[in-house]
């Protein structure tokens, strides 16, 4: 079989482990609960200017992703699969624009189609295509401004800059500055560091500027409009003091993502080494001004994340499609001591993975966790299976993009953690088995985001803000947001009550709080209790 099919197999594969199960379990929570209840209620409102969570005034995240995840919920029903629908889009669209530069780039389809394969088969960016957050929206539309650059730069178009400035306003209007900071950050330090100086003058070109601001500007004027305290809210706090400070309580060290980006290659961390030596011109189909442009990519918004106030393990996410590129050129000339470092490189991270990963489920006595076995096994052998390939990458051609197969088929059992997850963090099954005619539904110590979607109505936040603390000041109705003493009395009152908690919290408070209830439901995320 020749490497083209293999590859062509490769892509078929993709669309299909993406897909595969991507609704059978509950959304998982916190993050998947709050980016679907917020469409969901921009749907029931009607109002998709003015983001709210749980009906509260949230304005963390502007629009774009919640109006894409209400498009599918409008055209696919209301649903888990439509909620992860656009996520699972922009992964496999990273991929496809990792295949479309790598071949400009590289010259070859091979190395191209390697460089896709690897994107879609690496474990961290196919966990977080199948979870419905932010981070991979901003991704996309940060690869494909990029992408767009460097058409412009090598070819000079004047559509492929404004391509560029309107996935920069894509991206600001997905995830905020942060969406024109990393890719107009990347392209004017390119610039300069390249030395092509009189390329900056004509970067920042009046006709893409005003293009940026046609579509940005509409969204943020009409809010603001709407609601003053949002400028002060989202510029200053949610970016210069989220990135300066640690008001999130989101601290890790400047080197945390070194291990995050190593570990989320899995399973080509063994070619990471020859991807950075072709970033300084040592590959021989990427020269040295291309191997600068892609290093930049993958340094500006590695540092720039790294330097932050506020990391999260999503946000190195960006970096990953020209490590891609990198990797998949190296891999496709792989041959003589890159090879073997390559081949010992890779046993020694994929095999105690491996081990680990068969042991370690066996080991847990919480019956919860002793279903994630079979996905373990599943994970653990493949990566064993692409172990022993790898010794052959040399002797035959053929082999690394049957690698690609085998890290596709990897990821099958990576997707069954996920169904293991949403049991242990979803609301959707404590949802679905308590009744639906209480006067009023309470979440307690936590904002169980999840609770409002699964019920299709608003929760009394009980002894809890969290983030939405904002909303919580600008909420006219009090009770919405209520004290322990305030819960006993509305437990009490003889309203029709259910309280929802996390299994965490029950043994803690919940009993001596209301005393015994009259009902009951436990599942492996929750107990709700019910006084009528």
């Amino acid at each position: 079989m020749s490497r083209r099919a293999i590859l062509a197999i490769c892509a078929v594969l993709a669309v299909f482990v993406y897909f595969w199960g991507l609704g059978d379990y509950g959304f998982i929570d916190p993050d998947e609960g709050r980016y679907s209840e917020i469409p969901r209620e921009m749907i029931e409102t009607g109002d998709f200017i003015t983001p709210r969570l749980n009906y509260a005034l949230y304005f963390e995240k502007p629009p774009l992703h919640y109006w894409l995840t209400a498009g599918a919920f409008m055209a696919f029903g209301e649903n888990e699969f439509a909620g992860r629908f656009f996520p699972v889009m922009a992964g496999l669209g990273c991929c496809l624009l990792t295949f479309v530069i790598a071949r400009k780039i590289t010259g070859s389809g091979y190395a191209a189609g390697l460089s896709g394969v690897m994107l879609a088969s690496s474990i961290l960016w196919y966990g977080t295509s199948r979870i419905n957050i932010t981070d991979m929206t901003l991704t996309f539309f940060f690869t494909a401004a990029m992408v767009s650059y460097y058409f412009w730069y090598r070819g000079g178009k004047k559509s492929m800059l404004l391509a560029f400035y309107a996935l920069m306003a894509m991206g600001m209007l997905t995830k905020g500055l942060i969406g024109i900071v990393l890719p107009g950050g990347t392209a004017l330090i390119h610039l300069i560091v390249t030395r092509q100086y009189r390329k900056i003058l004509p970067l920042f070109s009046p006709s893409a500027i005003i293009l940026f601001f046609v579509i940005v500007c509409p969204y943020f004027i009409e809010v603001c409009r709407r609601n003053p305290d949002y400028f002060q809210f989202f510029f200053i706090r949610e970016h210069f003091l989220r990135y300066t400070t640690t008001i999130h309580a989101r601290y890790e060290p400047f080197w945390f993502f070194v291990p995050i980006i190593i570990a989320g290659f899995v399973p080509w961390t063994g070619i990471m080494w020859d991807a950075m030596r072709a970033v300084f011109g040592k590959c021989r189909i990427v020269d040295a001004v291309d191997g600068k442009f892609l290093g930049l990519w993958l340094a500006v918004p590695f540092v720039f994340f790294s330097c932050s106030g506020s990391k999260l393990i999503t946000y190195i996410l960006p970096c990953m499609p020209p490590l891609a590129v990198l990797s998949g050129a190296s891999m496709s000339v792989l041959e003589g001591r890159e090879f073997r470092r390559f081949v010992i490189i890779t046993s020694a991270i994929l095999i105690p993975v491996a081990i680990t990963g068969l042991i370690l489920p066996a080991m847990k006595n919480d019956p919860d966790y002793r279903a994630m076995m079979l996905p373990a096994m599943w994970l653990s052998l493949t990566l064993i299976a692409f172990c022993v390939l790898s010794i052959f990458v040399g002797k035959n051609r053929n082999v690394p993009a049957m690698l690609g197969v085998v890290a596709l088929l990897a990821m099958l059992g990576a997707s069954g953690a996920f169904e293991v997850e949403g049991k242990l963090l979803s609301h959707k099954e404590s949802c679905s088995i308590v009744p639906k005619d209480a006067d009023d539904v309470v979440v307690y110590q936590n904002l169980m985001q999840g609770v409002s979607w699964y019920m299709k109505r608003r929760a009394v936040c009980a002894d809890v803000l969290n983030e939405l603390e904002f909303g919580a000041e600008h909420e006219s109705d009090s009770g919405w947001f209520i004290s322990v003493e305030d819960l006993r009395n509305l437990w009490h009152s003889g309203r029709k009550v259910i309280v929802f908690s996390r299994r965490k919290d029950r043994e803690a408070s919940l009993r001596e709080l209301l005393g015994v209830p009259i009902r009951e439901w436990t599942t492996s995320a929750d107990v709700a209790v019910a006084n009528w």
